[in-house]
C-alpha cells in the first residue's frame, strides 16, 4: 500500500461467465450471452468472479486493461444480467423483516456465547486461520469506504453530513497514515501477508466475493441508495464488538502490533459511528424519503444474510 502504485492482474476464471468477461477484457475472447446468467448459481464462484472483476473497472481496474472499458455498452450489458441474477436471489432469500426499529435494536444484542467467526478466532484461532481471513477480508479491507462514498450525492442535509463524517474517519479525518485502507495493510504485513492492492482475489471464496459486490452493487445504483445505507448501518453497528474479538485473537496468537491496532481502532471509532448511523444517517434519510425504510431494512437483511454464509464457509472450512 505504499510506494509505485501496480494495478492488479485479471485473475484466474472459474467458468464460462467469468471466463468470457476476462478474456474479453484481455482483448483475446468473447462475452458471455447476456442471456447466459439467468441460470447460473447466483452464490457461486462463477457468477461472482464475473461480477466482480466487471465491479473493479469502477475502483482500481486491472493491469493492462484499457481504462474506456470501463464504460463499455456491452460489458455492461453483461454486467446488468450478472447484477439481476444476484439481486433477484437477494431478494428471495433474505429473510421477511419486522420494522426497521426493531431490525436495528436487534443488531446491537449481542449474544453471551457467539458461535461465528470472530468468536472462533477469538478463542481458538491459530495464526494460520487469522492469515485466512485476512486474505478473505482484504477484498474488502482495502476498499473499505470507497463504494460507502458512491451514496453522497444522493443524499441531503443530515444524512449527507452524517455520512461524510463517518467517511472523513474511515480515510484517515485526513491523515494518509490512518486511512483504514492502510492500517489493514499493516495488519497484512504484521501477519507476513501480501498488502497488493486485489493480491488475493483468486484466493477469494465465493462468499467473500458476494459480499463485496453486493456493496459495489447497492453504491453504483441510485435506486439502491436505500439498500446501501442499509449495508452501511449493519457494518458499522455489528463492527465494535466483533472487532474487540478480533483484536483479543490478534494479541493472544502474537500476530503484531500492527494487526491488534487495526480492530482496537475499530472497537473505539466505530462505537461513535454507530450512533451517528442511526441517528444522522438513517433518521436523516428517513426524514427527506421515508419510503425507503423497506429498502434500508433490505440492505441489512442482505448483508446479514451474505455474512452468515462466509462465516459458515470459513468456519467449515477451518474445522475440517
Amino acid at each position: 500500500m505504499s510506494g509505485q502504485r501496480t494495478d492488479p492482474a485479471l485473475p484466474r476464471a472459474r467458468g464460462e461467465l467469468s471466463a468470457g468477461v476476462t478474456g474479453y477484457l484481455r482483448g483475446d475472447g468473447s462475452l458471455p450471452d447476456p442471456g447466459a446468467p439467468r441460470t447460473a448459481e447466483p452464490y457461486g464462484d462463477d457468477l461472482q468472479l464475473a461480477l466482480y472483476v466487471c465491479y473493479e473497472l469502477h475502483y482500481r481496474g486491472f493491469a493492462g486493461v484499457r481504462p474506456e472499458l470501463e464504460w463499455d455498452p456491452p460489458l455492461l450489458a453483461v454486467r446488468a444480467a450478472l447484477e439481476d441474477r444476484f439481486l433477484g436471489a437477494l431478494r428471495h432469500d433474505t429473510p421477511v423483516a419486522p420494522g426497521l426499529d426493531e431490525i436495528l435494536d436487534g443488531l446491537l444484542v449481542e449474544p453471551v456465547h457467539g458461535s461465528g467467526v470472530s468468536w472462533f478466532l477469538q478463542d481458538q484461532g491459530e495464526l494460520h486461520h487469522l492469515r485466512d481471513y485476512a486474505m478473505q477480508r482484504s477484498l474488502y479491507h482495502l476498499k473499505e469506504a470507497d463504494p460507502h462514498a458512491w451514496v453522497l450525492p444522493r443524499l441531503s442535509g443530515r444524512a449527507k453530513a452524517g455520512m461524510a463524517a463517518i467517511e472523513y474517519d474511515e480515510f484517515g479525518a485526513g491523515r494518509a497514515d490512518r486511512v483504514h485502507a492502510r492500517l489493514f495493510a499493516g495488519l497484512m504485513t504484521d501477519l507476513g501477508l501480501d498488502n497488493a492492492y486485489g493480491g488475493y482475489l483468486d484466493e477469494g471464496r465465493a462468499p467473500m466475493l458476494a459480499l463485496v459486490n453486493l456493496m459495489s452493487m447497492f453504491g453504483l445504483h441510485r435506486r439502491l441508495r436505500g439498500a446501501l445505507v442499509g449495508h452501511f448501518a449493519a457494518v458499522e453497528i455489528t463492527s465494535s464488538p466483533a472487532s474487540r474479538r478480533l483484536a483479543r485473537a490478534m494479541k493472544r496468537t502474537g500476530a503484531g502490533p500492527a494487526a491488534e491496532f487495526f480492530y482496537t481502532e475499530h472497537v473505539e471509532a466505530d462505537a461513535v459511528h454507530e450512533q451517528v448511523v442511526r441517528r444522522d444517517v438513517i433518521g436523516g434519510l428517513l426524514d427527506d424519503e421515508p419510503a425507503l425504510a423497506a429498502d434500508i431494512a433490505f440492505g441489512i437483511g442482505a448483508t446479514s444474510y451474505l455474512e452468515d454464509r462466509l462465516g459458515d464457509r470459513l468456519l467449515a472450512d477451518w474445522r475440517s
